[in-house]
């Protein structure tokens, strides 16, 4: 009743909106999530809890959709907008669905294969699609948006009782059996896709972008985990730029910086990458959002409307179709503002963020606004106005909020040991701040892996340099060598005494051969060693 009470104030529109007091920030936000959820739980087919695609009559299940679908009922039973039974019933007889449907190799009939699963599912036999115009792929991201939400499911649902317990189990079994390695098809990292009729697809994933979340998924995993090396494999296609006043690896379209973000708290951990930059992935979301706002007000392409408040150029339909719009710099950018873009930020920029959901809301109600809340997009230099929300748009929304609202996914996500398998696998450590000088003491010696490695003697494989840190938690003379894979010492860096605290060195091959080499710490009497590889 009270969420009925509160929409029908809203929908009044401009003509009464003078004489009606603003809603507060809080009640507000309630109104987006709860609006947003809705189409997780009323676009479902509770028979087996596929989720579809997006709004439109006849649309097929995403199994993206159902993963973020899945962390927004555990939202929905925080807000008392369903019951604990309700979400747990649907929950169980989702994961029963992708546990106990067959998966095999043929081309119609399954619902996935190798663990993995078909992005696209008819939403009533919960099989892959396959009409003549439109054959769904296996999908290795959809499959870990999928399993994402399955997980922080098994740890929202941590009940003593059968019902619970049996959600953990299901949850467990359908991550434990994705044969992550097969999809890598002896590749540096996962390929984007599988088809029965044709293969493998012919790329493979390498940063930045929203898969973020499934390199950590198949780091974690006990049964088939991917090897360390795909890490270095994803971030060697990162591309630090600036923009805007702003330095960041980059991928326009801001979906990319969000996803990952959805359930991972990367507030407080670094990777080897993100150490040599200084800043955390969360940093880096913020900068881009911010990159992505100030675009939009410089406007250089003087599409209606963009500005302070109508920003988020994200992947979302459009007047022409669907497409991965982003910026900067520009891609595909033809005046289309996806509020999602803009809602789903709100862990990064809260005050932007909120502004612009209000403005949008408060200018364009009677246009934008359905019952699942924001349409997807929207152009005003066409006055084009979508008709559809689409999931993995809606699913964003719900769980971003409540981040920034509660840190509630995050708290839960973060606790699942194969999830911090997974970031301890990639090299994540925590940390105190971001570009502060730490005051504190190191407790230890410690020789930490180089970074970009593999690294290129000539550039083209990726760096002609690589950096070594190291730490000390004394003075302490310290010699730091090279060796081939013979013995022979190939390299003195350093031969001296430092101080306490952590310390980089600069390594550049340029006059070397391709190979392995052994990178040798020798502090005192502690010594250590890491290996790097060296290609041309």
């Amino acid at each position: 009743m009270y969420y009925k009470i509160i929409t029908a104030i809203l929908l009044i529109g401009a003509a009464t909106s003078a004489s009606q007091p603003a809603l507060s920030d809080s009640v507000f936000l309630d109104l987006v999530q709860r609006a947003s959820f809705d189409f997780f739980w009323q676009e479902a087919n509770p028979s087996n809890g596929l989720i579809k695609d997006r709004s439109a009559s006849g649309a097929p299940c995403s199994i993206a959709s159902v993963g973020f679908g899945l962390s927004s009922i555990c939202v929905a039973i925080d807000h008392g907008w369903i019951t604990r039974e309700q979400g747990r019933n649907r929950v169980l007889t989702t994961l029963k669905t992708f546990w106990e449907k067959p998966q095999g190799r043929d081309s119609q009939g399954y619902i996935g294969y190798k663990g993995f699963f078909y992005h696209f599912l008819y939403m009533d036999t919960a099989t892959r699609l396959y009409e003549q115009n439109w054959k769904s792929e296996l999908s290795s991201i959809d499959t870990a948006l999928l399993l994402a939400g399955i997980l922080d499911a098994k740890q929202y649902f941590t009940g003593p009782d059968s019902l619970e317990n049996k959600i953990r189990a299901l949850a467990d079994s359908i991550y434990y059996r994705v044969d992550w390695n097969w999809m890598r098809n002896f590749q540096p990292n996962l390929m984007g896709g599988w088809y029965p009729e044709t293969g493998f697809e012919n790329w493979w994933w390498r940063g930045y972008n929203e898969a973020m979340i499934m390199c950590i998924l198949g780091l974690g995993s006990p049964t088939h985990p991917l090897p360390l090396s795909i890490w270095n494999a994803w971030t060697i296609g990162y591309s630090w730029e600036p923009h805007y006043n702003y330095e960041y690896v980059n991928f326009p379209p801001l979906f990319g910086h969000q996803y990952s973000h959805c359930w991972i708290d990367f507030r407080n951990i670094q990777d080897d990458y993100m150490r040599s930059r200084g800043i955390t992935y969360f940093e880096n979301s913020r900068r881009a959002t911010l990159a992505a706002r100030a675009y939009c007000i410089a406007n250089p392409r003087r599409w209606a409307g963009y500005g302070e408040n109508v920003w988020g150029i994200t992947a979302c339909d459009g007047p022409n179709g669907y497409a991965a719009r982003g910026a900067p710099p520009t891609q595909n950018d033809d005046g289309t503002i996806a509020p999602t873009a803009a809602a789903s930020s709100i862990p990064f920029t809260p005050k932007e963020s909120l502004a612009a959901m209000r403005y949008m809301y408060d200018t364009y109600n009677s246009k934008i606004w359905m019952k699942y809340g924001f349409r997807d997009a929207f152009n005003l230099t066409v006055n084009w106005w979508d008709t559809d929300v689409i999931g993995i748009d809606e699913g964003p929304i719900v769980m971003m909020i409540e981040n920034y609202r509660t840190q509630s996914i995050w708290k839960r996500f973060m606790q699942n040991p194969d999830i911090q398998r997974g970031l301890q696998a990639a090299g994540f450590t925590t940390i105190t701040g971001v570009e502060e000088k730490s005051v504190a003491v190191p407790s230890r010696f410690s020789l930490s892996q180089n970074y970009p490695n593999p690294f290129s003697a000539n550039g083209t494989f990726g760096n002609p340099t690589t950096t070594i840190r190291f730490t000390l938690p004394q003075r302490e003379r310290v010699t730091l060598k090279v060796f081939d894979a013979l013995g022979n010492e190939a390299a003195t860096l350093a031969d001296n005494e430092f101080n306490s605290g952590e310390h980089k060195v600069v390594f550049t091959a340029r006059e070397m051969a391709n190979g392995i080499y052994f990178i040798q710490f020798t502090a005192g009497r502690f010594s250590q060693i890491r290996k790097a590889v060296l290609m041309k």
